[in-house]
């Protein structure tokens, strides 16, 4: 009983994370496994949104299919194929799903709906990646006095309301009940998160002086990055100035400047990292993405990466790699004589 009560629990949970963006025909599915064709199109759809809004690593075009709703005989089969793939790329947690025997997994009480609460928590998460492009056109007032520091607050602050649902507030609402509203809200919403999603990365309680040893690891840490990056944008400035040497650079100065310098002033030392960054995280945080693959490379990769350099003249330095030079022989008797010549000679140095 305590299995089917949990079950039901998870898929009325589900059908409220369906019916919340905008999958509201497909509840009663939601406890299907991959047998069942409408299930198949339940998980293409919210996977091709997921592919649309740019979080799949491979990048596809709108409206691509990215899991197979074929009503064949081997539909079931290319289904789960293509569903491995699509959990890797969106590092999904759950072992179970991701293990060898998907098919048999998939078919356990709750793992048809386990695996459609991770995919509507991964389509949450993304759409709501794609309001920050919005905080560019807001046109929020700042509750202060409209300072530039303010800017990154006002930011964060349209960032929060918009994902709650939440109006922009009147000129002149106090801090107060702005965050009092928001807390209302937040309350609100909390129950209806999946088990787990709010644990926090930092789980251990710390005392006060706990709290002092970690604001001193935290105030080194940033002195150190701020010296190394002070040495990396010096390295940066010496580099292009090297580049104005050049002759062809003086006829070009003027636009290399126009370039280079919205790019540099916007890079400063310091880091914006605090402890409060280390109370908001969540434990999701610690997932490992490696610095090579298609999701990291997005914010490195460049055109200049792509420029291949010319020959360039061996300046050697390899000593390892040299032969050793032959040694020049020479006839003994060129001198006039052998080695009693020799002889001869180094009695006479000494004699001297």
């Amino acid at each position: 009983m305590e299995g089917a009560e949990a079950e039901a629990q998870e898929g009325a949970a589900v059908a409220r994370d369906l019916r919340a963006l905008g999958y509201g025909d497909f509840p009663e599915v939601a406890s299907r496994g991959p047998s069942c064709p409408d299930f198949r199109a339940l998980c293409a759809r919210l996977a091709t949104e997921l592919a649309t809004l740019g979080t799949l690593e491979e990048q596809r075009e709108e409206g691509a299919e990215v899991l197979s709703v074929g009503n064949g005989p081997g539909a079931e089969e290319e289904f789960l194929r293509q569903l491995a793939g699509l959990l890797r790329a969106l590092h999904c947690p759950d072992r179970a799903l991701c293990g060898g025997d998907r098919e048999a997994a998939l078919r356990e009480p709750g793992a048809g709906l386990r695996l459609l609460r991770f995919l509507c928590s991964e389509l949450q998460a993304a759409r709501l990646l794609c309001l920050r492009p919005l905080l560019g056109s807001s046109s929020l007032t700042p509750l202060g006095d409209g300072a530039e520091e303010e800017d990154g607050m006002v930011q964060e602050l349209v960032l929060t309301l918009q994902a709650l649902g939440l109006s922009r507030p009147m000129p002149g609402t106090h801090a107060s009940q702005l965050l009092r509203e928001l807390h209302a809200k937040i309350s609100e919403l909390l129950p209806s998160l999946p088990p787990g999603s709010m644990q926090p990365l930092l789980s251990y309680p710390l005392n006060t002086r706990q709290w002092k040893a970690l604001e001193s690891v935290s105030q080194s840490l940033t002195d150190q990055y701020c010296c190394r990056r002070c040495l990396l944008l010096k390295r940066l400035d010496l580099t292009i100035s090297a580049f104005h040497w050049s002759d062809r650079a003086k006829a070009q100065g003027q636009a290399m400047k126009a370039v280079l310098t919205p790019i540099r002033e916007v890079l400063s030392p310091g880091s914006d990292v605090s402890i409060a960054h280390v109370l908001a995280a969540r434990a999701d945080l610690s997932r490992l993405v490696p610095a090579t693959s298609v999701a990291a490379r997005r914010g490195t990769s460049c055109a200049i990466n792509k420029v291949l350099m010319g020959e360039m003249p061996d300046r050697g330095g390899r000593p390892n790699e040299l032969e050793a030079p032959m040694p020049s022989w020479q006839s003994r008797r060129e001198d006039g004589g052998g080695w009693k010549a020799g002889r001869q000679r180094w009695g006479r140095k000494k004699k001297k």
